[in-house]
């Protein structure tokens, strides 16, 4: 038996051999094509996880007694229990910046096909119509406010996009530190109830937490002005999707584009079917760059973990401090 670290790749779409490549010199790489966790019960002698989309819970990484450290490959790790990691001395890590330009890039495509109604009108004339009635309606993007409820990286991205449409841009960022508006040259508020009111486009760039879950509710959405458009690729349990659903029905919100939803697979045909709502099935961070990029990087981090390097993107470092 190989002496040498163990490492698992859980992502049904790789063959391992970037993964490989990179850690060829370090460590042992096994390919797992799974996104359950109950699929690394076999795997005990696991020194680190490189993981795409899985749940990782405690119960599991109890079971994983040589494991030392987690990467997933991509931003957001809500699905992973970072206390429970951190008091098994698990450093979890993240790739935070691959799918910038990508996301920001799906963003604002469906914030433009909302605004000028790209879909029903593609549909219309596939059925045989020719009407360009169906547009009437359509807003003009100079001049108009898009809020930006955070502005890391990928908000950040959609900013500068946005500023060459000519739209008028505030951003909702608490973690940002004071003048992160003035170097992207937009406005800020510092409270949502502020921001809402007067954004006629809305896109949300915040990670799932406990404070921004269903940051967009019944209360939230009603402080947008009527008509709004909400745009939504970063995560689905940040929009109250029954309370959207709710507005869209009203004509509170006017349309949404969303590449995210509160259950995946999407599973309510009553959004599935609504005439104003534009869907993508999660596929925002997708390139063809942009995925060799994020399972090179990934593989990158692993490797420093296992050569004793300090690793470049740790997210429970507060826990692991405790141990």
């Amino acid at each position: 038996m190989s002496s040498r670290p163990v490492v698992i790749v859980t992502d049904p779409f790789t063959d391992g051999a970037l993964e490989k490549k990179v850690l060829d010199a370090v460590a042992d790489v096994r390919v797992l094509p799974t996104t359950n966790e109950e699929d690394l019960a076999g795997h005990a002698d696991a020194d680190v996880l490189l993981i795409t989309d899985m749940k990782l819970t405690e119960r599991m990484l109890a079971r994983l007694p040589r494991c030392r450290g987690i990467v997933r490959c991509g931003v957001g790790i809500d699905t992973i229990d970072l206390e429970a990691a951190g008091r098994r001395g698990i450093v979890v890590c993240n790739v935070p910046d691959y799918g910038t330009e990508e996301v920001a890039d799906h963003a604002l495509l469906l914030l433009l096909a909302v605004a000028r109604r790209l879909v029903p009108l593609d549909r219309a004339v596939r059925a045989g119509t020719w009407d360009a009635t169906m547009a009437f309606g359509t807003p003009r993007l100079r001049g108009r406010t898009l809020g930006v409820i955070g502005c890391g990286r990928i908000g950040t991205a959609l900013v500068r996009r946005a500023g060459v449409l000519g739209m008028r841009v505030v951003i909702y960022d608490p973690y940002q530190p004071d003048g992160h508006e003035k170097a992207l040259g937009v406005e800020r508020c510092h409270r949502l109830e502020d921001l809402l009111p007067q954004s006629e486009f809305l896109s949300l760039h915040c990670p799932l937490t406990d404070e921004t879950r269903h940051i967009l509710n019944a209360r939230t959405l009603a402080l947008l002005p009527r008509g709004a458009y909400v745009i939504n690729t970063a995560r689905g349990p940040c929009i109250d999707q029954k309370a959207l659903l709710a507005a869209l029905d009203s004509g509170q919100v006017g349309w949404a584009g969303l590449d995210v939803v509160e259950r995946e697979p999407l599973d309510d045909e009553d959004l599935r079917r609504h005439p104003h709502a534009i869907l993508t099935p999660h596929s925002a961070f997708y390139s063809d760059s942009g995925f060799v990029e994020m399972r090179s990087k990934g593989a990158h981090e692993v490797a420093r973990l296992l050569r004793g390097e300090p690793v470049r993107n740790p997210v429970n470092w507060d826990y692991l401090k405790t141990v």
